[in-house]
């Protein structure tokens, strides 16, 4: 798949500081080298706000850079500043669903631990309105569909030439929760199982035996990205939801996520319990 802007600016930002560390140099002594502050350095590694290629040049010579490294990252402090689908929109998009947008348009994997309710990525138009309407009691009926409309934006990189693998894990409480009234929960409970069928979609279903497990904190999603050090965790949080990519904070939530695939029900398993709540409705 094409490697979008955010992509590149956070592979910029760690390929800068490997090459600073490898020169045992602090932030304060390569940016003194190179003419800028401290913290302009530390945001062009942390991968917060633009860059200037000059001096992602000049930092590269001076840290002995190959020429292969210097022309590689010249390149994607160049080529980090295109603008996802979403920014071209009339209206605004909420300030909670940016990054997530930003992000997810560049995954080449998603693993979704759904504990409320469906992930957004296999809602129905239906389901996700019933969903934004109990979540965001205060807005308009406008903003509700200006919010739906962009979820189902989301959904159509599930059908791009090379989308990402989407592994779900869903409590079964979300097929047992009864949104947006009987039809539309069995119309989204027929999407589910039709989805299951697409090569790039993985639907498990996390039995109510199987009693505790690693995740009962609640929902989250492991966003991945062309190497793993690129990975994003998204924990779920009321009025809108935080992210984390320490290394520390995404080994914890890869090592649970592959506790909670152990512990669900297998492929063919989950398709049949998805059915049999269906056919219960």
């Amino acid at each position: 798949m094409a490697v979008g802007p955010t992509t590149r600016r956070r592979q910029l930002g760690a390929d800068l500081r490997r090459l600073r560390e490898r020169n045992e140099l602090t932030l304060e002594e390569a940016g003194a080298r190179v003419g800028v502050s401290k913290a302009t350095l530390s945001r062009y590694e942390t991968k917060e706000g633009s860059v200037k290629w000059p001096v992602v040049e000049a930092l590269c010579r001076e840290y002995g850079a190959t020429e292969q490294e210097r022309k590689a990252l010249v390149e994607l402090a160049k080529d980090a500043k295109t603008q996802g689908w979403w920014r071209s929109l009339a209206d605004p998009i909420p300030e909670s669903m940016n990054l997530m947008l930003t992000l997810e348009d560049e995954v080449v994997r998603e693993d979704h631990y759904a504990a409320m309710y469906v992930p957004g990525l296999l809602q129905t138009h239906g389901y996700a309105e019933a969903v934004h309407r109990a979540s965001e009691i205060r807005c308009s009926d406008a903003e509700i569909a200006h919010m739906v409309d962009i979820r189902m934006r989301r959904q159509e990189l599930l059908t791009r030439q090379q989308p990402p693998h989407i592994w779900a894990v869903v409590d079964e409480a979300v097929t047992n929760r009864l949104v947006g009234g009987r039809s539309v929960m069995r119309e989204q409970l027929a999407h589910l199982a039709s989805l299951a069928d697409s090569p790039n979609i993985t639907i498990q279903i996390l039995p109510f035996t199987s009693g505790a497990h690693a995740a009962a904190v609640g929902s989250f999603v492991v966003l991945g990205g062309p190497t793993p050090e690129l990975d994003v965790v998204y924990v779920d949080i009321i009025g809108g939801g935080l992210f984390m990519e320490k290394p520390q904070e995404l080994e914890r939530y890869r090592v649970a996520f592959e506790y909670l695939r152990a512990q669900a029900l297998d492929i063919e398993s989950s398709i049949a319990h998805i059915h049999r709540a269906f056919r219960e409705l």
